[in-house]
């Protein structure tokens, strides 16, 4: 260890747009925080600074980068050429890791980070800190398999698994999906595979839910439904299905609704929406720093059913309705179908949804609470356990 009394964790999070990584690197910095931990997150987030961070733990915001293409990004604030916004973040990440000298170094998603930039970071890891342990987190999918695979194979991805990483973390369960298998992983990689579980969220009280009804004016007896698209950057059309639904019935529904819009869609459709949802009285806002409370208190979620909204309804044991984005990626269908066969979920593939559908499916879903939130209390959600183990079993070694 770095020092007798401390366990410096880095983490890496690409974060080019949305709230994702974010949100899923806070929520593990917290459970695995303590008094002997200290854990620094490298974060491109323009929002990182609005969440509450545990005791020690703080970030380091690199420049924010944004995808144009597949493979081509610009920077998302500062107007500087793409490759020197890259440059400074690769030297960033290197000095902050030769700095913190770290006894272990997470990487959210992207195996290289984005363009590579992670790689001399890890490479100069290998060389002169070989005591660091390098992990890689991935979440429970990536994309159709196909897609993951070429862009692997082209990559070298599979090489620098082999030579940079000690372990793999799959936040998911490999009964429900097998990234083994989906992504072609040599055997000579697969002890170094550990399938953490989903990510739990806190699970909150009675008394959380009481609060949060009456702070929106919702009655006990009233049904409130949570309508969410994540960052919001590609959610306008979810919320305009949702509010369009109340133009062709706009007497039959009986539900009190909240939408967050998210803080990544532009101005003016956030502005459209809710001007929109004002004539049935439906609130919106732009961001919430605990959705989990917000699904904790609602009667039905729906969203587009991200890594981490799906996360946090399950730890809620809220029923959801999921319409899952098909494009850029297909990650989001992809978990939305086999959550599904679970019975945890339903769904709504984006290109099926009417007026008519979403209300059926919304009065549906209500029907069978009682059957989705009895599925949700056995369905285990160890994510953080597991890591917290890992990283003991780590310190032990040490």
């Amino acid at each position: 260890m770095t020092a007798a009394t401390t366990y410096n964790i880095l983490m890496y999070s690409h974060d080019t747009y949305g709230l994702g990584h974010i949100r899923r690197s806070m929520a593990i910095a917290k459970h695995l925080s303590g008094k002997e931990v200290n854990i620094l997150i490298l974060t491109g987030s323009p929002i990182a600074g609005r969440f509450v961070l545990p005791e020690q733990v703080d970030f380091v915001r690199i420049p924010g980068m944004i995808k144009k293409t597949n493979d081509e990004y610009q920077s998302l604030s500062i107007r500087i050429d793409p490759s020197q916004a890259l440059n400074i973040r690769k030297s960033i990440i290197l000095a902050t890791a030769k700095t913190f000298k770290p006894d272990l170094f997470i990487v959210d998603k992207e195996p290289l980070g984005l363009k590579r930039e992670v790689l001399p970071t890890l490479n100069w890891i290998r060389k002169v800190l070989p005591a660091t342990l390098t992990i890689l987190g991935l979440r429970d999918i990536l994309d159709e398999s196909e897609v993951v695979c070429k862009d692997w194979k082209d990559k070298k991805v599979y090489a620098y698994l082999e030579d940079l990483y000690d372990e793999i973390w799959v936040y998911g369960n490999q009964e429900i999906y097998d990234p083994i298998i989906e992504y072609s992983i040599p055997a000579s990689l697969e002890p170094k595979i550990c399938f953490t579980g989903y990510i739990p969220r806190k699970r909150w009280q009675p008394d959380i839910r009481k609060k949060i009804r009456k702070r929106y004016r919702i009655l006990k007896d009233d049904i409130f439904i949570l309508v969410t698209a994540g960052g919001g950057g590609d959610g306008c059309e979810l919320l305009d299905h949702y509010l369009t639904m109340h133009d062709f019935f706009p007497t039959s529904l009986p539900f009190k609704s909240l939408m967050i819009t998210g803080p990544f869609m532009p101005k003016t459709s956030r502005e459209h929406l809710k001007k929109k949802a004002q004539c049935y009285g439906i609130r919106s806002q732009p961001f919430h720093p605990q959705m989990e409370q917000l699904i904790a208190a609602a009667d039905l979620v729906i969203s587009m059913g991200g890594y981490n909204t799906i996360c946090e309804i399950l730890s809620q044991q809220t029923p959801a309705l999921i319409i899952p984005r098909e494009t850029p990626r297909k990650e989001q269908l992809i978990r939305a179908e086999k959550l599904t066969e679970q019975g945890l979920i339903d769904f709504l593939p984006w290109k099926e949804v009417s007026a008519q559908l979403l209300r059926d499916k919304i009065v549906t879903i209500l029907s069978k609470s009682k059957q989705y939130k009895e599925k949700m209390a056995h369905f285990k959600l160890s994510g953080l356990d597991t890591m917290r183990d890992r990283m003991e079993h780590f310190r032990d070694r040490s």
